[in-house]
């Protein structure tokens, strides 16, 4: 009995060691942070910059082809979340997205890197926006290390459609989380 749960803890420690070298960070928005308000929507009743923020990563697995980075709130009261930004394609020598681009027809995205359509319903960053005296959402950042080069994705696909080929294809994520109220 000992040997098998010393090998079980082994094997925990083993793959958690693994995941823990793969990072996501900000210096915008710190993991277990407040998100500023400056990345808020502006619509719906909410009055942000609608702004990305600047994200990097870093330890991806050395047979990494490409990344896909996501940002979703599972606290939206919609039965299934709401995804704020989807960017797909992001070629495997780059390991950081500047601020700001998750603007819709973005130049600021590296050469290649295509933004999924959004909950928003545009293929661009959509910001928080939770109602109006919820409790603070938890948004959940993450960047995936792809075994593929390209999602092959028709540019009007659901957030669902893109997620399933993002989660078809990983070799890897990373992920920090932060939270935002009205």
């Amino acid at each position: 009995m000992r040997r098998t749960l010393l090998f079980v803890a082994l094997a925990c420690l083993s793959a958690w060691s693994y995941a823990d070298g793969f990072t996501l960070t900000s210096p915008e928005i710190k993991a277990n942070g407040k998100i500023p308000k400056r990345f808020e929507y502006n619509g719906f009743g909410c009055s942000g910059e609608n702004r990305s923020p600047a994200l990097q990563w870093s330890g991806a697995p050395s047979d990494t082809k490409s990344y896909a980075v996501t940002m979703y709130d599972p606290d939206a009261p919609t039965g299934s979340g709401w995804w704020h930004w989807i960017v797909i394609n992001i070629p495997a020598d780059v390991t950081e997205l500047a601020a700001g681009a998750g603007a819709v027809n973005s130049t600021l995205l590296p050469h290649g890197a295509v933004q999924g359509r959004s909950d928003f319903g545009a293929p661009a960053w959509g910001g928080t926006c939770p109602p109006l005296g919820d409790a603070p959402h938890r948004y959940i950042f993450t960047v995936y290390a792809l075994k593929t080069g390209k999602l092959e994705v028709p540019a009007d696909a659901t957030a669902a459609l893109t997620g399933y080929m993002i989660h078809a294809n990983a070799l890897d994520k990373a992920s920090f989380t932060a939270t935002y109220g009205r």
